[in-house]
């Protein structure tokens, strides 16, 4: 949870990237953390949820319009997450990463899990995943992300 990595940031006096001690820059973490649960998770959650568990509950693939309308709600979150946080900055914060990155490439890693790659059609987000992968270690990244990214396989 957000308030864990916070907790968790302070605790142990983390490297200042994680979560800035300059207040304009730690402001951005926290607008970042404050909208992404309706938005980045609550969308990417549902398409999960949609495409993944519900077939895998009731046995049935869901309609797809339904889908399309779900992908589309996620596509409305990802436009506004790179417009509005990603700009022409590399990481959320600015020139590094932060709490907000981390949490952010967590919650988009649901869909791609999904099957829907997120990331194809958008250089922008994609590049930035690459950057995000590599500053925490992409082979941290993949175990992380190992059970996540062979949902669909259930």
């Amino acid at each position: 949870s957000i308030a864990i990595l916070l907790y968790l940031a302070r605790k142990f006096k983390t490297p200042d990237h994680w979560y800035p001690p300059d207040l304009q820059r730690r402001a951005r973490v926290d607008e970042y953390l404050s909208w992404q649960h309706v938005n980045i998770r609550g969308k990417g959650s549902k398409l999960f949820l949609t495409k993944v568990l519900l077939p895998l509950l009731t046995g049935q693939p869901l309609p797809p319009e339904k889908l399309e309308g779900v992908t589309e709600e996620l596509n409305v979150v990802l436009k506004q997450f790179e417009e509005k946080f990603l700009q022409d900055k590399p990481f959320i914060a600015g020139n590094e990463i932060s709490l907000a990155d981390l949490v952010a490439l967590v919650e988009l890693m649901q869909p791609v899990g999904a099957g829907y790659d997120l990331f194809e059609e958008r250089p922008k987000l994609a590049e930035w995943r690459r950057r995000v992968e590599e500053a925490v270690g992409k082979q941290l990244f993949q175990e992380a992300h190992e059970g996540i990214l062979n949902a669909k396989n259930l």
